[in-house]
């Protein structure tokens, strides 16, 4: 993936001072890194927010006097452009759902690779989200079996075409517009304008949205 054409502006959320210098040495070395904030409280980072918002928060899920979920929930609701992409230890389903639902925009284990860290943080800045096969594993296990609807029901009822439902599917497996082009043998712009559709005819606003639709109505293969 290209990297992207504008100064890009990062906030890092964490209260651990070695494990935020660690990542500031990652981004600075990056050529689109205009600037790289650091805040160890709320309160830090809200100030740094209302100097400049950032492209992209890097958010800690756990720390000491302050819940992820929550954390999170104040920020969109006051900045609803605002990209997060979740750093944290823990890698259970439950984690990964609730923040992909509440509007995180990726959702990286802490442990990951400085590349894998980095392609996250373009893919976000490029076409808003880094949505990797652990994300969507955990989702559509999170959706209750009870409540699914025939793949067939769904497509009738909701008018996908034959290319929608391919681009849908992979969408949950993690491919980004380009990659998804490149597998289709269409253009970037095409599938762009069929996933903008998918989201309208699933009522969702985002790809996690578009993978639990998509897992409810029995679409896809656990």
């Amino acid at each position: 993936m290209a990297s992207p054409s504008f100064p890009a502006h990062i906030a890092l959320l964490d209260d651990h001072p070695m494990f935020r210098q660690g990542l500031r040495y990652i981004l600075q070395a990056l050529p689109y890194v205009e600037q790289v904030d650091e805040a160890a409280t709320l309160p830090e980072l809200l100030t740094v927010c209302e100097r400049r918002l950032p492209d992209v928060l890097l958010l800690d899920l756990q720390m000491p006097h302050m819940d992820g979920p929550e954390v999170a929930q104040r920020l969109l609701a006051q900045y609803p452009n605002l990209k997060i992409i979740v750093l944290s230890m823990h890698s259970a389903d439950k984690f990964i759902t609730q923040m992909m639902k509440l509007g995180a925009r990726s959702y990286l284990p802490k442990d990951a690779s400085p590349d894998e860290l980095v392609r996250a943080i373009e893919e976000v800045l490029t076409t808003g989200h880094h949505f990797t096969p652990r994300i969507s594993r955990a989702l559509m296990r999170g959706v209750q079996q009870p409540t699914r609807l025939p793949a067939a029901r769904l497509l009738e009822s909701d008018h996908f075409t034959p290319r929608e439902e391919a681009v849908l599917r992979l969408i949950c497996e993690g491919l980004t517009a380009a990659e998804i082009a490149a597998h289709l043998f269409i253009s970037k712009r095409t599938v762009e304008g069929h996933w903008q559709r998918l989201l309208e005819k699933t009522g969702t606003r985002n790809v996690a949205g578009l993978v639990v639709f998509a897992a409810k109505h029995g679409m896809l293969k656990m």
